[in-house]
């Protein structure tokens, strides 16, 4: 059965209308009708969130385990509706959306499981030294303990696994925050049925309503009162570098300036080494082409950049990713914005000097083709633009003379989400010697792969030196990312029946 949307907020467990709606734009199907939100609804589902905060915040992690299996469960009641929406609201292919899916009820799992474990409370013991000399040592505790309420932006590019019950919102209810969401109105009806399975497992497990809520639409004003809201703790924001600086500047000017956990984008340089160049060039021009067009390009991880010494075996390798890419027709991206954004990126590369097109073509309207640029190591170091994403299947190959200059290409990146390096046992010496720069500039580093797919494990960083995020020692995938929610705090001297249950004997 299809899923129509109502165009309601979810409030603190109320759907709620506005007195201004809009309609959403999808790349195929029928048109919905959604409310626009307002600061007066932030304002209500912050108050909200507060009050849910003084039951949620302290509840055993057992009964939080609970609730994430229990919206896992909800969501995958409503699998084939939320495939269905979430299709026609981006032009996913299914398997796309089903296998994101999978990752979204994945990461809910996999935090109820880590809080079990409870290694993430770091708890620590410092016994009392009543006769220690000088001085006495008092008996001193720690655990890490949940900061509140937390707002969390929805992505354009991951409307599930990272949108209304992605990674952000997952961390969040897991370390005991209440969540307010505002919605990104490329997927609003994909962001409504997610919201409807959250409020179900909050019915059946009988949590505070304000323990989540779902704002959609609005403009920037909704945004700033969001971030700005007193009552908001932290924010975890995916997407564009101008706006989530723009979010990021305002928290910090906050009266009390809060952290702004934003994943902003990267260019993902791979550097392929000589001898994996000269034997594997052809192998990796086919695989870089994959990773460059999947999903329209539209991935952080899309890696845009491919670093070669020049010769022979670049031309070779620049002729055969011409000839994977040739093939490969025109894929509809996300909103006809970032259609629009894609196109201006091509030209700022295309317009730069020392650029020399070699894949060209035609795109328009929400369609995306594949284009192909090389330029030298010299014109890129002269060039900062050329450093900059573009959201899209766009792969500029940068042609460098020697390791020398590679490794200056390698210091004069910004910060990244990954760097990779292609290489052959021959190529170790300079694999070294560039290994020690990668390190200060991405969060996860690769060896003869592509960055495309983000594994949500224990040890992934998807994170990096800003602008890639705003907060290099965090990440957004994975359970380390529960530590932005969370802030370790000291128990001196308390008697055992006022600590934090986790804390307890």
């Amino acid at each position: 059965m299809s899923f129509k949307p109502h165009g309601k907020h979810l409030v603190a467990g109320a759907w709620v209308s506005g007195e201004t709606t809009f309609s959403s734009e999808p790349a195929e199907g029928p048109s919905h009708t959604f409310s626009v939100g307002t600061p007066a609804l932030v304002d209500q589902a912050c108050q909200m969130a507060e009050q849910a905060f003084l039951s949620f915040g302290y509840s055993t992690r057992a009964d939080r385990a609970a609730f994430l299996n229990a919206i896992a469960d909800e969501i995958e009641k409503r699998g084939d509706a939320i495939t269905e929406i979430g299709c026609q609201e981006t032009g996913l292919p299914q398997a796309r959306l089903e296998g994101e899916r999978g990752r979204t009820t994945g990461q809910l799992r996999m935090f109820a499981s880590h809080i079990m474990a409870a290694d993430y409370l770091d708890r620590r013991h410092d016994a009392a030294l009543p006769d220690r000399q000088p001085l006495p040592r008092p008996d001193i505790k720690m655990v890490q303990r949940p900061i509140g309420p937390v707002a969390v932006f929805g992505a354009s590019n991951f409307p599930l696994a990272f949108s209304t019950a992605g990674g952000d919102t997952a961390a969040a209810l897991a370390a005991g925050c209440p969540v307010v969401v505002k919605g990104h109105s490329a997927h609003p009806g994909t962001g409504e049925i997610v919201a409807e399975a959250i409020h179900a497992a909050i019915v059946s497990c009988g949590v505070h309503p304000g323990v989540f809520s779902l704002i959609q639409g609005g403009k920037r004003d909704v945004g700033t009162a969001l971030v700005q809201h007193p009552l908001i703790n932290a924010v975890g924001f995916t997407g564009s570098l101008a706006g989530g600086r723009a979010l990021f500047d305002l928290c910090a000017q906050r009266e009390n300036p809060i952290p702004f956990f934003g994943e902003l984008g990267s260019v993902n340089p791979m550097f392929l080494l000589p001898a994996a160049l000269r034997d594997r060039g052809g192998e990796m021009a086919a695989g870089w082409a994959g990773s460059l067009t999947m999903g329209a390009g539209q991935f952080c991880t899309n890696p845009g950049i491919a670093v070669v010494m020049d010769g022979p075996d670049a031309d070779a390798f620049t002729d055969a990713a011409l000839k994977a890419l040739e093939p490969m027709g025109a894929q509809t991206m996300l909103t006809d914005g970032i259609a629009a954004a894609y196109r201006a990126g091509r030209d700022r590369v295309a317009g730069s000097a020392g650029v020399q097109e070699i894949l060209t073509s035609v795109c328009d309207m929400r369609n995306a083709t594949p284009y192909l640029y090389a330029t030298t190591g010299k014109d890129w170091l002269a060039n900062e633009a050329l450093g900059e994403e573009v959201f899209g299947p766009l792969g500029l190959i940068v042609r460098v003379k020697d390791a020398d200059e590679m490794r200056q290409v390698a210091a004069s990146l910004q910060g990244q989400l990954t760097c990779t390096l292609h290489l052959d046992a021959e190529d170790s010496e300079l694999g070294q010697s560039l290994m020690p720069i990668l390190e200060r500039k991405a969060g996860r580093i690769l060896a003869n792969g592509f960055p495309t797919g983000v594994e949500v494990c224990d040890t992934m960083v998807h994170g990096g030196p800003y602008p890639a995020s705003t907060n290099f020692g965090h990440t957004s995938v994975g359970t380390l990312s529960i530590r932005r929610f969370l802030r370790p705090v000291s128990y001196q001297n308390i008697p055992d029946d006022l600590l934090p249950g986790d804390l307890r004997p």
